[in-house]
């Protein structure tokens, strides 16, 4: 897709792909990417894997953004190592952003949580939790950047589950985005303000490319929570959520989606774009809604006595790690009317060539005894 200037298809880090992404597997992209762009170990994780941060650009505007601070959540480091590649080439947008931006990329804080494809890391902690007690040394290793740049804005870099709706339509959310809250009372402060500017510019950009699919994370107030404390610092922060693209469980597609809105982010940043739009614009975002099912069946008593008469199924698959790929394992989530629920994939038994389709599903169909 030829985009800013760039086929992204010349952009894209082939040599990264899929769900599983773990320090050994950005080590071949980082070793090339240093001849460019300054490449350090700024710490140690729990298990004494390095913790690496990519400088790019020497502008006045300092960028600190992080990802895979939750192990299982690799898009945005897919997009991460796209984004960087970008960078590296000589065009009008990325010369812009390295001008007038200092970029300082962590593309994993969680290495031991990547590697075991877990949320939280060796410790079993939530770094996203760990903010006010910096118990753990990923965590650690986090405020003290944040402390050495002084970053005027922080990209906070994460992925979310495939329940996502955007509002009440039946829209996956494949972008969400958050200007996480500073007080209980939610107020929009002047940094608040600056997150929303920049969040309206990237979705301005992503509803032409996606329409519909963006939405707008909940902003309860966390001061346990990364992106609440660093506001709570008065530095905009913008929380990046990494969704759902239909059939894309690899979330390759969406990958390429989350690419665009860095750039745009960082752009809007280098050129001061940010101020032409209001919390207003902000706010029109819909809020996430959670009405996803990965599948829904919907007429189950055809397929068992044990449903009742109009039943349907909701399932949600379950990652799980097998060697160095992510399998998807059907678990039953909700049984009733569920009149109010999508599915990525529906199957309604009262039709013959649906039930079919769904009997050929033989991992759903174990699910279902």
């Amino acid at each position: 897709m030829q985009r800013l200037g760039v086929d992204y298809s010349s952009i894209k880090e082939e040599s990264v792909t899929r769900r599983y992404v773990t320090n050994e597997d950005i080590l071949p992209f980082l070793e090339t990417v240093s001849e460019q762009f300054k490449v350090t170990i700024i710490g140690k994780s729990v298990m004494g894997k390095s913790i690496k941060m990519i400088e790019v650009g020497s502008g006045e505007n300092k960028i600190l953004m992080w990802s895979q601070m939750h192990g299982n959540e690799s898009t945005t480091t897919k997009a991460v190592l796209d984004f960087i590649n970008f960078l590296n080439e000589p065009n009008e947008t990325s010369v812009a952003i390295k001008k007038n931006c200092t970029l300082y990329i962590i593309p994993i804080l969680n290495p031991d949580g990547a590697e075991a494809y877990t949320r939280i890391n060796a410790n079993e902690i939530d770094l996203n939790r760990d903010a006010q007690n910096l118990s753990q040394p990923e965590s650690i290793v986090l405020r003290n950047i944040y402390n050495e740049v002084k970053p005027g804005f922080c990209f906070n870099l994460h992925g979310q589950r495939t329940i996502f709706n955007v509002g009440d339509t039946p829209k996956p959310a494949t972008i969400s985005f958050l200007t996480p809250s500073q007080n209980v009372e939610r107020s929009i402060t002047s940094n608040r303000i600056i997150s929303m500017q920049i969040i309206a510019t990237m979705n301005k950009m992503l509803q032409k490319l996606i329409p519909g699919h963006i939405g707008r994370y909940d902003d309860s107030f966390n001061a346990n929570c990364v992106g609440d404390t660093f506001q709570m610092l008065s530095t905009p922060t913008i929380l990046f959520e990494a969704g759902h693209c239909p059939n894309d469980y690899e979330r390759e597609i969406t990958r390429e989606y989350i690419y665009y809105s860095l750039i745009s982010g960082a752009l809007a940043i280098a050129t001061k774009q940010y101020v032409e739009y209001t919390e207003k614009d902000y706010f029109m975002i819909p809020e996430n809604n959670k009405l996803f099912f990965d599948v829904l069946i919907e007429n189950a008593h055809l397929i068992h006595e044990k449903y009742e008469k109009g039943d349907k199924i909701g399932i949600l698959y379950k990652e799980v790690l097998v060697g160095s790929a992510i399998e998807f394992d059907p678990k039953i989530d909700k049984i009733g009317k569920l009149s109010n629920y999508f599915g990525h994939k529906t199957y309604d038994c009262s039709k013959k060539d649906e039930l079919k389709k769904l009997n050929a599903q033989i991992h759903i169909i174990e699910a279902l005894k």
